[in-house]
């Protein structure tokens, strides 16, 4: 059976229709009755025009709501449909595994390439195994690791970025959660083959840095990139976390915000309504940005490519 759709707040005209058009369609379904397709044809019509005046004109506040939408495609999702012969590797070498961040080895496009991404699980179970994906820091000790690893053998670096922000408890306070993040942020700077990010959720915090310094960085349409969350944001300025929506507009975290400052480097256009509606198309979308991305470093020499990257971030801070 297909997954009941989950509907965001803000979609409840959409929600109302879609519900009527599964009330006509069972009763369509049944032996001996009147066709309604005309009346089917209409409603999916007006259905899909209300999803897209919905969608036309999102909040910074709504369209967060959306990088956190349940059903919307994850790492596993986007590994699963571009990358052939993946093999994940564990551990950091030093504490343990972390399984916020998954990472390993395999071929995209039929280009060998080290892939890393943040995982915040599908399930019930899957989230708690991931621990939503806020990773502690192994996990960003086993990235560094295994873009050392790259590094070695001259394989251009994919990370996809989903998380709220690295783990803060006390334990990974204890193992120098602060230290790994810092550390893996300066292993992407020294890479001297390409690396590319794509936030295909949310991109929260030096959680997200650690992974997406990266000589290019795209995001999904309807994805947010924030040096803290929304709720966050408003419970330290104001005192109180329900005025998000006023933070997450002023904070500037859309993607069309980001690549208008010089964040960011393209935005991957989502299918109306969000990636959750058409995962497929969203993969096909990412595979396509990313390659193009890469296909900008063919040829180029390690200096060349850390410099480039190097001088990007330099940029956002003289222009800012």
């Amino acid at each position: 059976m297909a997954a009941t759709r989950s509907y965001l707040d803000f979609e409840k005209p959409v929600a109302e229709l879609e519900a009527k058009l599964e009330e006509l369609r069972a009763v369509g379904s049944q032996d001996g009755a009147v066709s309604i397709s005309e009346e089917v044809g209409r409603l999916e019509a007006k259905a899909r025009q209300a999803l897209a005046e919905i969608y036309a004109a999102l909040t910074p506040w709504q369209k967060t709501q959306v990088a956190r939408h349940p059903q919307r495609p994850h790492f596993v999702d986007y590994c699963a449909g571009l990358i052939t012969e993946f093999t994940p590797l564990a551990g950091d070498r030093t504490f343990g595994e972390d399984e916020a961040i998954v990472g390993g080895f395999g071929r995209f496009q039929g280009r060998p390439v080290c892939v890393l991404g943040q995982e915040k699980g599908a399930t019930t179970e899957a989230r708690l195994r991931h621990n939503f994906g806020m990773a502690r820091p192994e996990g960003y000790r086993k990235a560094v690791r295994l873009m050392e690893t790259a590094d070695r053998f001259g394989l251009p670096v994919i990370a996809f970025v989903d998380t709220a922000g690295a783990y803060p408890g006390i334990e990974a306070e204890e193992r120098g959660q602060a230290e790994a993040i810092a550390r893996s942020t300066e292993a992407c700077l020294a890479l001297s083959v390409p690396n590319v990010a794509l936030v295909i959720g949310e991109g929260g915090s030096g959680g997200a840095i650690a992974l997406a310094t990266a000589n290019r960085v795209l995001m999904l349409e309807h994805s947010i990139y924030g040096v803290i969350s929304p709720e966050g944001a408003a419970s330290i300025l104001w005192r109180d976390g329900g005025r998000a929506h006023e933070a997450a507009t002023a904070m500037k975290i859309t993607a069309q915000d980001l690549l208008r400052l010089g964040v960011i480097d393209a935005i991957v256009p989502e299918a109306v309504g969000g990636a959750h509606r058409d995962r497929e198309g969203a993969i096909q979308a990412a595979g396509q940005a990313l390659s193009e991305s890469l296909s900008m470093f063919d040829g180029l020499d390690a200096a060349t490519i850390r410099g480039r990257r190097a001088d990007k971030f330099l940029e956002i801070g003289r222009r800012l």
